[in-house]
């Protein structure tokens, strides 16, 4: 038997807090407003959760100067608590505050420029024809990431059994008989 007396349990927080801090309640500051607007990206979850906590109860403090990156020597780093600058870190993959090559977030977006690519994409696809508006939705219910139209090509084309003409042949006109060329009129040129 040991000789230690046991401890007592741990006692409870006198004081419950009975509202969460709001860290713009007192102050209404540019900068605050600012933080509270930043997004924070191009670092893994864990370091996002840590700057967002800091930011979250007041205790980040922006940079007044940049800070010299670890990989290209320059002075190009402008986020506070990082060691890379962006180009370095999107170019190693990794992360830009802790340098470790974990699963890194995109930049994120603020609710403005979200807004302006929504209104954006919205305005490319009153443009489309019904099919190829369909066919965009379809790619991006299947799981496409960016916005661009992926309409088929030349080589993605399936072809038939009369489609075997070679398509330089079609389009330099060689073939003077238009019924040799077996391309339709998009793909061909004619």
């Amino acid at each position: 038997m040991s000789s230690q007396k046991s401890k007592p349990p741990k006692k409870s927080q006198k004081y419950q807090n009975t509202t969460a801090f709001k860290n713009d309640l007192h102050d209404t500051s540019r900068k605050t407003k600012a933080l509270n607007q930043m997004v924070v990206g191009g670092v893994c979850s864990r370091c996002k959760e840590q700057i967002e906590w800091k930011i979250k109860y007041k205790k980040y403090k922006p940079l007044t100067q940049p800070k010299k990156c670890v990989k290209c020597e320059q002075k190009t780093v402008t986020q506070a608590y990082h060691i890379m600058c962006k180009p370095c870190a999107a170019s190693a993959d990794v992360c830009a505050k802790c340098g470790k090559n974990e699963m890194v977030t995109g930049q994120g977006l603020s609710p403005a420029e979200e807004a302006s690519q929504a209104s954006q994409l919205q305005a490319e696809l009153r443009h489309l024809t019904e099919r190829q508006r369909r066919s965009f939705f379809r790619y991006q219910a299947k799981g496409g990431q960016d916005g661009d139209d992926h309409g088929s090509t030349k080589e993605e084309r399936p072809t038939s059994k009369g489609q075997e003409l070679d398509e330089e042949d079609c389009e330099s006109g060689k073939d003077d008989n238009s019924e040799d060329c077996e391309l339709d009129d998009r793909t061909c040129g004619t």
